[in-house]
């Protein structure tokens, strides 16, 4: 007898429909896999026979052949293993088969026949929904999480017998349900606070920009000048993830094997600090079967890079696409798949390697070769995506030794806040939402200048020997200073401001 089971399997950050096909016919007993199996798939034989065992159910001791479709797609991970036995159970006519074709089947199995939960669901869910599935059978702590997804009912059950019997009398099964307004709060959890931070008021503000803009930004000084201090508090004056935002970086989460258990929504925005050892697969992403990297679990967050000038240069190229495009492309031999990273760039650095060049206090003590050649590890074309350049300077004594604080980072949020909210409605009949996403088309429409800002603005590239990205760069952050101080025009005193933030440039 055939039998036919849906299920789904993960490609980028997307699920696609899978066809678990078995056939238990005369011959001698054999489990037979084919459609592009991975070895945890093919390692599914035996937790799938000793799993029917041990569930109280006869393993058929004939011929079965599972067949996966599509055959042209590979199929990875443990969790074919439940509709691999639902699919065996029915052509040997232990279920009814009745029910399959309205529901997706998904979870690995222990070796008695409990359920383990998956990597993964939650794009399974928004793939079952488009499809029009009816509901889908999860293990019990992948319930809530695919219950987030509206339009399908979700059944996260314990075992295989509680699946069998689903089968039989549906009508005893309660689908796990999500409230939105009642189980999803935007949280602020932060401990690092901008009051923290003594004196720097310049970096401060430079923090406010990149937040309220969504510009990335660098931080150059001495060591103990408070670089990643200050780069750590930038979450703490970030909004907060709204229930769409949430959503997709929690699918992206889903899909690396990163989400709680509990299934719930990532609400902070992620805040993500890779070792400057990191290789490039570990920053973008990769893997036979691609997994998201770094720059994808910082969608619509924070990608802090310290130490930026100790990464390799090779790795630090790989961030030139994605600052420019919002994603990443990842092509393998047989399949090329693409991954959100829309996220803000922060780093921080030295400005030479014994880290006291230009410092008021300690000599530096390297030569202009050595700098030279430290700088260079960092290219033109990457510098230019970085919007703001800061110079930090270490504290002077009664600056550290003050005790007022500075402003609270609610203080500044709600500057913040103003600033995105007035962006948001100038881009709501467009696709993007921050000053730092905008094309040449709106720069043309929302970053006019008047004949002093022209001046002003064709003296610095003179002087500064600025690419055409880089004045777009100053353009955009002229557009970020003027929302926060609620002006409609741009003016000469903005782009000012915005040039200034070009420090590496003027050093070079």
């Amino acid at each position: 007898m055939l039998a036919r089971v849906w299920s789904a399997t993960i490609v980028g950050v997307d699920a696609v429909k899978v066809g678990v096909e078995v056939d238990v016919s005369g011959g001698l007993p054999k489990i037979t896999v084919v459609g592009l199996p991975d070895t945890a798939v093919q390692e599914s034989r035996e937790r799938v026979k000793a799993a029917i065992k041990n569930s109280g159910f006869a393993f058929p001791v004939r011929k079965i052949t599972v067949n996966l479709t599509p055959a042209d797609l590979r199929k990875e991970g443990p969790s074919f293993d439940l509709p691999i036995s639902i699919g065996i159970l029915t052509a040997s006519e232990q279920v009814d088969p009745q029910l399959l074709r309205d529901y997706l089947f998904l979870g690995e199995m222990s070796l008695d026949g409990s359920l383990r939960p998956i990597a993964g669901v939650l794009p399974m869910a928004a793939t079952a929904v488009k499809l029009g599935f009816k509901g889908m059978i999860v293990p019990k702590d992948n319930a809530q999480e695919a219950a987030v997804v509206e339009g399908i009912d979700v059944y996260g059950l314990n075992n295989l017998d509680e699946v069998a019997q689903f089968l039989q009398q549906p009508e005893r099964f309660i689908p796990t349900k999500f409230n939105p307004t009642t189980e999803f709060e935007p949280l602020f959890n932060n401990i690092n606070n901008l009051k923290d931070v003594k004196g720097q008021n310049h970096a401060r503000r430079a923090l406010e920009i990149a937040a309220s803009g969504g510009h990335n930004l660098i931080f150059v000084g001495p060591p103990g000048a408070g670089k990643t201090m200050l780069a750590r508090r930038l979450p703490s004056i970030l909004p907060p993830l709204d229930f769409n935002e949430a959503l997709e970086v929690s699918q992206i989460y889903s899909v690396a094997g990163l989400l709680k258990n509990n299934g719930s929504l990532i609400r902070e925005r992620p805040f993500r600090s890779p070792h400057h050892s990191a290789s490039g697969v570990a920053l973008v992403g990769g893997g036979s079967f691609p997994k998201p990297g770094e720059i994808s679990l910082s969608h619509k967050g924070i990608l802090f890079l310290d130490e930026l000038t100790e990464f390799k240069r090779t790795v630090l190229e790989f961030l030139r696409q994605p600052l420019e495009d919002g994603f990443v492309t990842i092509s393998r031999a047989r399949q090329s798949v693409a991954f959100p990273s829309q996220f803000t760039l922060i780093a921080s650095t030295n400005p030479c390697p014994c880290g006291y060049y230009g410092d008021t206090i300690q000599p530096c003590t390297c030569s202009p070769r050595q700098r030279e050649q430290y700088w260079a590890k960092l290219s033109g074309p990457l510098l230019d995506r970085i919007d703001l350049q800061v110079v930090v300077t270490r504290l002077k004594p009664e600056e550290m030794t003050r005790q007022k604080t500075g402003e609270t980072s609610e203080i500044v949020r709600e500057r913040v806040l103003k600033a995105r909210e007035k962006a948001q409605n100038r881009f709501k009949n467009d696709t993007i939402s921050s000053n730092a996403q905008m094309q040449s088309r709106h720069l043309r429409e929302y970053c006019i200048i008047d004949d002093a800002s022209r001046n002003l603005l064709e003296g610095a590239i003179r002087k500064l020997g600025l690419s055409a990205r880089a004045m777009d760069r100053i353009l955009k952050v002229s557009r970020t200073i003027a929302d926060l101080a609620g002006d409609n025009d741009l003016q000469s005193h903005h782009l000012a401001e915005a040039i200034q933030y070009r420090t590496i440039d003027r050093m070079q």
